[in-house]
């Protein structure tokens, strides 16, 4: 294993080492623990840098949805507001207080993973019940 040499600044180094005494382990297992922890997360973000507005989020079931970062607002809605009512990109973002360019980017993302979005429009339309 490599040496690296870490100034922390003291008030984080203070709380690190009252989480690793809490947790039974050495402050340098905390260290690692919590940077291996960090690599793994960034490893297996689904954010792609392409689209820097838009993130993930998990949703009540678990499952991965794309989100305008910062809102709540599902990317999934943007396409169908756009796909299936004919809005235009001035309309949805006047609609949803957001930016043109916000919209933009969750339609060209649509473009780049449309069978995602499908799915997940498909999935949501059998879950919706049926008029007799």
């Amino acid at each position: 294993m490599a040496r690296y040499p870490l100034n922390l600044p003291p008030e984080l180094q203070q709380e690190a080492a009252r989480l690793a005494h809490r947790q039974g382990i050495s402050l340098n297992q905390f260290i690692l623990w919590s940077v291996a922890e960090k690599v793994g997360e960034l490893r297996h973000s689904l954010d792609d840098p392409a689209f820097p507005r838009l993130t993930y989020r998990r949703g009540a079931a678990g499952q991965p949805t794309p989100v305008i970062r910062g809102t709540g607002i599902r990317v999934q809605t943007i396409v169908v507001a756009a796909r299936d009512w004919g809005m235009s990109p001035a309309e949805i973002a006047s609609e949803f207080g957001l930016t043109e360019q916000q919209i933009k980017e969750c339609l060209a993302f649509y473009e780049a993973r449309h069978d995602e979005i499908d799915r997940s429009v498909r999935a949501e339309a059998s879950m919706m019940p049926t008029d007799a």
